[in-house]
């Protein structure tokens, strides 16, 4: 695993929880008015069915304008909270500039996720500034993410069972991405019949491997923004982040387990 892959990893470490404070209707609202399909290919893992549930219907409740108005104004009251006086700091704004600095470096062919951030205007508060660009990159290395699944073979469904085969996190723990036992049994089916999972759902060599790959695949192609701001400057963003990092676990927002993958996957040597 190359230098510039590793620190790929660490900075989605670093920023995925400044971003990861708020979700489902706020992520889909820089798409537009986007209807269920297109949300199923941006969201991947989550069930088709259970996105068509809520989409297109969401936007009767309120338009993406209204949506991306209210997770601004919810992100800013969180932070306010949490940071108090830090948010007047000069590593505050020090931060914030980085993390814009890197986030601005992306392209995005493949990446509609990451595209739809980058053209949502830039909120002149640091706190709010860096939450963008956190976002930002973090759904660059989402939409780079999907396309390693794709290259491992992995459907939406077997994406999470083989994540769960490796102790990722407990089953139970992705029943919010919408998948009934029927789905998640033919899933866990499909890989057995690859040799990538055992009898007992526990991943093989052979899926430890391809998880191993598909991990790595994600810090190559999430490497691009931190080799442009080279790792001096990026560990200086990690050293500023760190108070909001704090923060943001601090205050408890975050469950002890989840589907992230923050602080539990392990980076492929």
């Amino acid at each position: 695993m190359s230098t510039i892959s590793r620190l790929a990893r660490s900075m989605w470490h670093q920023l995925e929880p400044v971003h990861a404070a708020v979700y489902f209707a706020w992520r889909t609202a820089p798409l537009g008015t986007a209807g269920p399909h297109l949300v199923s290919a941006a969201y991947y893992s989550f069930s088709p069915a259970m996105i068509a549930e809520h989409v297109p219907a969401i936007w009767a409740t309120a338009s993406p304008a209204e949506v991306l108005t209210a997770r601004l104004e919810a992100v800013d009251h969180l932070y306010r909270d949490w940071l108090g006086d830090q948010l007047t700091s000069p590593a505050l704004a020090e931060a914030a500039e980085l993390a814009r600095s890197a986030a601005e470096s992306i392209t995005t062919p493949g990446r509609p996720l990451a595209a739809a951030n980058l053209d949502q205007p830039w909120p002149a508060e640091p706190h709010l500034a860096l939450w963008q660009a956190a976002t930002i990159l973090r759904e660059h290395r989402g939409d780079g993410h999907l396309a390693a699944l794709q290259a491992a073979g992995l459907d939406g469904c077997e994406s999470l069972v083989s994540f769960a085969a490796i102790g990722a996190a407990p089953v139970e723990t992705f029943a919010g991405r919408g998948w009934n036992s029927e789905e998640w049994a033919a899933a866990a089916e499909r890989l057995r019949e690859r040799g990538l999972i055992d009898s007992d759902g526990l991943a093989t060599e052979a899926g430890r491997a391809l998880r191993d790959q598909v991990e790595r695949m994600t810090d190559e192609l999430a490497a691009a923004p931190w080799r442009g701001l080279g790792e001096e400057r990026a560990q200086r963003l990690a050293q500023l982040n760190g108070p909001v990092l704090g923060a943001v676990f601090e205050a408890g927002v975050l469950p002890m387990t989840s589907t992230l993958g923050i602080a539990t996957v392990k980076a492929p040597d």
